[in-house]
């Protein structure tokens, strides 16, 4: 079906994107998934780019561009290719609206021109070992000094993509005592330099998806924060996390929108070249009657992802509405990408068919950035159930 979201300068920046993931990606892309993550220098190349501030205003040395399509072309142009760009999605998508709605202007300056070129990568530590979803329960505390100057960050994360190489992490803590009858008070974001004191990287974590991606474990031991480096105010970390829930799980929807379109054009080549009983595996009806149907539910997918996505660009999506794409665009996406993969018989479990990577890849859209349980809450409660 068409679609009316994309302009000439999306498809050339497409074609940029396009020709760099052929040059520098695909080529050494095996040696990620085994090193776990890109040399810390491609974050230099995708900042020369233009990639990683492409959202950030100009003056900080960013594109000034106010548009989330252009995520949009970067997820459609990796999935396609079977890549990722490591933890980028998370520094580019993520924190960058924490920085811009809540940074001072000292450390907007300080922090962003470093975004922008690579020079500084961020991370955001919310989960805990013990918190999973709930992060009103977050036991990470960060005690104010006697002389006011600094807090002292004591405490755990778990999960935390582009932990190991990030240089600066937002990391939410506890800067009140726990209160019970309101859990969500007290939170508070610190913009942690990871060569700190007290700092360290536990276990990189082994997953079965998203190899190129570094997943690992934080703690922090007694680590001073200074507290210009306080992202906002103190005790509004909560209120701060809902705020940019709505771009983090469209980020994830689109993510999902991209690897299921990708899948099925993967199973159409595969299954035309595939033969089976004498003739293509595409010849038989089954195979014809299993594409139609994702082909049916790839658009399904597109059409509440872009939608959402127009709504974003104007400042209009809500949290619920959010929450309904990224629920409907990864569990449908799961759906097609599985039925992609038994059209590929046993090659599709073998890990040099992008269609394995893609499938290991998405399973866990269903769970980071809110469960698909804790989606349907929200969505509930918007009915006013």
């Amino acid at each position: 079906m068409q679609r009316r979201i994309f302009t000439e300068d999306h498809e050339a920046f497409r074609k940029t994107i396009r020709d760099f993931i052929t040059k520098e990606v695909v080529p050494v892309y095996h040696d990620w998934e085994k090193q776990g993550h890109p040399p810390r220098e491609f974050y230099n190349r995708l900042g020369d780019l233009g990639v990683l501030g492409i959202e950030a205003p100009e003056e900080f040395g960013g594109g000034g561009v106010t548009d989330f399509t252009y995520s949009l072309v970067i997820a459609e142009e990796t999935s396609a290719a079977g890549v990722t760009f490591g933890s980028y999605s998370v520094h580019s998508n993520l924190i960058l609206p924490y920085l811009m709605e809540y940074g001072t202007q000292e450390q907007k300056e300080r922090w962003i021109p470093g975004f922008c070129s690579g020079e500084i990568m961020f991370a955001i530590a919310m989960t805990e070992p013990g918190t999973g979803s709930d992060l009103a329960n977050i036991a990470t505390t960060a005690k104010l000094s006697e002389d006011g100057s600094h807090y002292v960050l004591d405490g755990a994360k778990t999960f935390i993509t582009g932990g190991a190489l990030a240089d600066r992490i937002l990391v939410v803590a506890r800067t009140t005592p726990f209160d019970p009858e309101n859990r969500r008070a007290g939170l508070s974001i610190l913009v942690v330099d990871t060569k700190s004191e007290g700092f360290s990287v536990g276990r990189k974590i082994e997953k079965i998806g998203l190899k190129a991606s570094d997943t690992a474990e934080l703690s922090f031991d007694s680590v001073k924060v200074p507290v210009e480096d306080l992202l906002g105010e103190e005790g509004a970390g909560f209120k701060y996390l809902s705020h940019n829930l709505a771009q983090e799980r469209l980020t994830i929807a689109i993510g999902a929108s991209a690897t299921a379109a990708a899948a099925v054009q993967h199973a159409i080549a595969y299954t035309k070249e595939r033969d089976v009983f004498g003739k293509p595996v595409a010849a038989f009806q089954n195979t014809k009657f299993v594409l139609a149907e994702c082909s049916a539910e790839v658009e399904a997918i597109r059409a509440i992802v872009d939608r959402a996505l127009e709504l974003h660009n104007a400042g209009e999506l809500t949290v619920p509405d959010a929450a309904r794409a990224k629920l409907f665009a990864t569990e449908t996406a799961g759906r097609v990408i599985d039925k992609c993969l038994q059209l590929h018989g046993g090659y599709g479990y073998v890990l040099e068919y992008p269609i394995a990577r893609l499938y290991a890849d998405t399973r866990v859209s269903r769970i980071y950035g809110g469960t698909s349980e804790v989606m349907k809450t929200i969505i509930a409660k918007d009915l006013g159930l």
